[in-house]
């Protein structure tokens, strides 16, 4: 066994932010309402339903996750955010129409008391986002990331909460490189200060976050913290970072099937996608420009998978194409179509076809919670900078310089697990399984 990791208890509330209190926010706030008062289970959470196992086969040590790791409980949680809409998180909620009106009427007197703080927005990173009519007044960059950071330092006194968090759950803006701007932070701080374009919402909420010292996950495929400048300041204000992009929905099956074809070395010639969503994010996703983003982050999955560098002959020529349509009468219940062309021994094709009909924010909402709790574990285990080993819940996960993503679902959750075992002194499992056997 290593040395246990000292990690700080999780005394005292804990204040979890959402950029954005649309669907998902208000799904993941709702849902965890719920749970405390009894009217419904976090299904879906590893934090809250997973077991974990220590040592070998034959001890039976699985504990529950949240048993093992100190982690903040339910009741401890404190919610707030911020929109570019002012509905409060029961009005928000209503609007989005995830979950039935019942359920939501049941925690309302709590989701009304949880209004949105003013947002920082532009309709040049957003432009299917119309009526927005909650913003903060013009200014610098870093007129609004100073006005972002006052309003975190209200929270956490009005709220009395002893650490927060926050958690991207806006939408996706429009997709653009990295520019000389990222590069570092003097000159991303010059750029905030000259209203550089370059510089999205997205980032003047992680450089505030992240100043104010509150660990910052990201999820949606914009860059926010995913460029240099960011990192260097995660590091100098030894903050944990993570992201980007929440894994739901259809790339959540291609890290599924993915792996399970590469395992048994079958080849695929074409993979062919296609969605279909009627909710904000849908709207957004409409305008080619912040398409480009989400496409961007769907179709890195498939490479950082299947190698195709190292099975040429097998995966070096896919035909891969992802497609998503805007259909308003779908609203959050997100149908996706998979057509998979794949050919095994000697060659012979054959055909793998799904459909899956998902609720986008119900399968995101888990995913608020776990690395809302998971980012500030880290935090108090000392971990500052890009948390790889957080990228189960990633489309694309943000690693090292240089250092290509581990998108194999299952590898995710393996290395998942094996750092909350180094946290707590426990051995890594390999699953070799040669102590089982004798002579070997």
């Amino acid at each position: 066994m290593t040395k246990p990791t000292v990690i700080a208890p999780p005394d005292g509330r804990l204040g979890v932010l959402t950029p954005g209190m649309g669907a998902v926010a208000t799904t993941f706030i709702s849902g965890v309402l719920a749970a405390r008062r009894g009217y419904g289970e976090p299904i879906g959470s590893l934090t809250q339903r997973a077991h974990i196992r220590l040592g070998k086969r034959t001890e039976g040590r699985r504990p529950l996750v949240r048993d093992f790791v100190p982690l903040a409980t339910l009741d401890q949680l404190e919610f707030g955010g911020w929109d570019a809409f002012s509905d409060d998180a029961y009005a928000a909620a209503m609007k989005a129409r995830v979950l039935e009106p019942g359920h939501v009427e049941a925690i309302g007197d709590e989701l009304r008391a949880i209004t949105p703080m003013t947002a920082v927005f532009s309709n040049r990173w957003v432009k299917n986002l119309p009526g927005v009519d909650h913003l903060k007044d013009g200014g610098t960059h870093m007129d609004m990331a100073e006005a972002l950071m006052e309003d975190i330092d209200r929270f956490r006194a009005e709220k009395k909460v002893d650490r927060l968090v926050a958690v991207w759950c806006g939408s996706t803006e429009a997709y653009e490189d990295a520019s000389p701007v990222h590069l570092d932070l003097d000159g991303f701080e010059r750029g905030l200060k000259g209203n550089d374009p370059a510089i999205s919402p997205s980032q003047i909420y992680a450089y505030a976050c992240l100043r104010m010292g509150v660990p910052y996950a990201n999820g949606a495929p914009n860059l926010s913290v995913d460029i240099p400048a960011m990192v260097e300041l995660a590091a100098r204000e030894r903050v944990p970072i993570a992201g980007k992009d929440f894994k739901t929905g259809q790339t959540l099956m291609k890290t599924i099937i993915a792996p399970g074809l590469k395992a048994r070395m079958l080849g695929i010639n074409g993979w062919f996608s296609t969605n279909i969503l009627g909710n904000r994010d849908g709207e957004v996703l409409d305008d080619p420009d912040s398409f480009r983003s989400k496409e961007v982050s769907k179709l890195g999955v498939l490479e950082h998978i299947l190698q195709p560098d190292l099975y040429p002959d097998l995966y070096g020529d896919i035909y891969h194409k992802v497609r998503i349509n805007y259909y308003p009468p779908k609203g959050d219940d997100k149908e996706s179509w998979d057509n998979i062309d794949i050919f095994g021994w000697l060659g012979y094709p054959m055909q793998i076809k799904v459909d899956f009909q998902c609720k986008d924010s119900i399968l995101a909402a888990p995913i608020v919670l776990d690395l809302a709790l998971f980012m500030d574990l880290a935090a108090r285990a000392g971990r500052s900078g890009v948390q790889e080993w957080l990228s189960f819940y990633f489309k694309s996960p943000q690693t090292a310089p240089g250092l290509t993503p581990e998108n194999d679902l299952f590898v995710q959750l393996s290395k998942l697990y094996n750092n909350l075992r180094h946290m707590m002194g426990e051995d890594l499992i390999t699953h070799l399984g040669t102590e089982y056997y004798d002579g070997v």
